[in-house]
């Protein structure tokens, strides 16, 4: 019998690896800054969390001068960084299988919401999400925890335990564990096992397949 009735998936790192648009955009800013630029390995941990809280923790900003790294950022993300781009292989087959069994799906991403959608527009596959929800482009609705709220509030008289959140990164757990509501970690985006692990989520799967498996109410041992 299968479980959850609305499936909210993060998109950087879940549906899409974003890695190449999301860290060139950062080198950009920081050289913009005129700052030391690392390689592009070295700012994976940008891929996830938002771009306040990583530019602040990274890099060491203070408000003033994460606010114009954004603004950097953003000149380029916008116009080239959003496509550099790619579909984790079996994402439209699973989301296909998903919506053919009657299930609400919801892109929950700390994201702005504008580039979510262009994003998913781009990957033709925006027609399968019921909303696609981000934060506002002034850096407020911002963490997860306030967006799953959000999208709960959507959702009228559906019970808790209706809803997943899908993602590949601490903060997707901690937002599904404030909101009072299941998550599944995927390993295959760029959280480890191990932060994973740390954050309890209900399950951890290893590919998009075990996705399918959990996802249309198959035990996963």
């Amino acid at each position: 019998m299968r479980k959850y009735k609305v499936v909210l998936f993060d998109l950087d790192g879940t549906l899409s690896d974003p890695k190449v648009g999301i860290t060139k955009s950062v080198q950009y800013a920081l050289q913009k800054m005129r700052k030391g630029v690392p390689e592009v390995d070295q700012l994976e941990c940008f891929i996830g969390p938002t771009l306040q809280l990583s530019f602040t923790e990274y890099c060491h900003f203070d408000e003033a001068t994460t606010i114009k790294a954004i603004e950097y950022y953003r000149e380029r993300f916008k116009d080239v960084g959003m496509f550099e781009n790619e579909l984790y292989p079996h994402i439209p087959e699973l989301l296909k299988s998903l919506k053919e069994q009657n299930i609400s799906l919801v892109v929950a991403t700390s994201k702005p919401t504008v580039f979510a959608e262009r994003i998913l527009a781009y990957f033709k596959i925006d027609h399968y999400f019921d909303h696609i929800i981000g934060s506002h482009l002034d850096g407020t609705r911002s963490t997860k925890g306030e967006i799953i709220q959000y999208i709960l509030e959507l959702y009228k008289g559906y019970e808790l335990s209706d809803f997943v959140m899908v993602g590949d990164r601490k903060h997707d757990v901690i937002g599904a564990k404030e909101t009072g509501i299941s998550s599944i970690g995927v390993t295959y985006g760029y959280g480890s096992y191990e932060e994973l692990s740390d954050s309890k989520p209900t399950y951890i799967v290893d590919g998009v397949d075990q996705l399918d498996e959990v996802l249309l109410g198959y035990s996963i041992k």
